[in-house]
Order: C-alpha cells, then structure tokens, then sequence
C-alpha cells in the first residue's frame, strides 16, 4: 500500500476517531448513556460462573502491569533486531507513550468514577476512559500495522487483523465483565487511542513521504 493511501487512512481513522469519542464523552457528562451501559453489561455480566470470572481475570491481568512491559520489549526487539524497523520502533513507542498519557490527562479531565455494583476484583481510581482499552487498542493496533508489509498473502494479513481485533475486544470485555469499567468507558478507550494512533501514523507517513520526496529532488 502506497504512502499516501496509509497517510490518507489514518487520517481519517483519527478524525472518525475524535468525532466518536466526543460524542461519547458528550453523553457521559450529559447522563445519556445509562441504557447503553446497563444493556451491555448485563450481557456480559449475565455469563457469570467461577470458570468464566477466572478466564476474565487472566485477560485482564495480560492486559497491563507486568505483563505488557513483557510484550512491548518482546515486540520492540523483534521490531530492531529482525524486522530491522528502527523508525518504526519509534513510532510503536511513540503511540503507546503518548496513549499513556492521553489516558491519564482525559480521566483527571472526567473525573467519572468506576461502577461499584457487581465489582469482581479490587481497582482505583478514576474510569473515563479505560486505559486498559487504550492501552491494547494501541499496543495490538500498532502491530498489526507494523506487520501488515511483512506478511505477503492475503489470508495471513486477515489473522492479523482479526487476532489483533481479538485481543483488544477480549481486554475491553474483560473490564466491563469484572465490573471495574462502564461499556461507555472501554468504547471511548478504543476511541481515543484509535484517534492518537490514527494521529501519530498521519504524522509520521507524511514525515516519511516528505523525506523521500526530498532525496528524490536532490537526486535530480
């Protein structure tokens, strides 16, 4: 896929992105969006059994601390050291710093607290938006798309996507399942990483196309 494609993609991911979330944010501060919360997490809630909370802690415990520190160093050394992707690295950091930080500005800015009801494991402070959410969408988002070039078939760049979908939604529906998070706060989790990362990856594809653009005139 040619540069400008990306660079037009992800520019509109981010602009999809920020619209969604603003809308979201607009009905969490307005009391709108109770219905919604209380329909999904009855859903999810309702499969509750001992076999079900234990798989929900599992994939909620992968999903930050420890664990992702793990991964991210596993994912930026295969990124240096056999991809060879050494700008690439800095962006894949780039997004997951910067989505680190969106969260912790956006939940001082809402101030929404977690539910207290059907609550399943012990969490603090603030909720809005997830940052467990954030945190997958921009660690498994990133890799697929640092991936997408290397894999050559179309079959194999759709279990891509489909396993990096797969580990962002088991994380969201963890939260909501264990009662630490609203639904509304893992969707705008996906919504404001899915903004900076769309953001970032603009950013840095036209950084890119600028460069190239530029050693082909001094070539000339």
């Amino acid at each position: 896929m040619k540069l400008t494609t990306w660079s037009n993609r992800s520019f509109q991911l981010s602009i999809f992105c920020a619209v969604g979330f603003g809308a979201v944010a607009a009905m969490v501060c307005n009391r709108k969006i109770g219905a919604f919360d209380r329909a999904v997490a009855d859903f999810w809630q309702g499969m509750e059994s001992p076999g079900m909370t234990g798989v929900m802690k599992f994939i909620t415990t992968i999903g930050s601390g420890e664990p992702v520190v793990a991964i991210t160093i596993a994912i930026m050394l295969f990124l240096f050291f056999v991809l060879k992707q050494r700008k690439e690295l800095i962006l894949f950091v780039f997004v997951l710093a910067g989505s680190e930080a969106l969260n912790v500005v956006l939940k001082t800015l809402f101030h929404r607290e977690r539910p207290t009801i059907h609550r399943l494991i012990p969490e603090s402070g603030f909720g809005f938006p997830s940052g467990h959410s954030m945190g997958a969408f921009s660690l498994y988002g990133m890799l697929a798309f640092l991936l997408w070039k290397h894999i050559p078939v179309w079959w194999g760049r759709t279990l891509l996507i489909l396993a990096a979908c797969a580990f962002i939604l088991a994380i969201g529906i963890s939260r909501i399942y264990l009662g630490v998070h609203y639904p509304s706060d893992v969707l705008a989790g996906y919504l404001a990483s899915g903004f900076w990362m769309g953001a970032s990856i603009w950013a840095y594809q036209n950084y890119a196309e600028y460069g190239i653009s530029k050693i082909r005139t001094s070539a000339n």
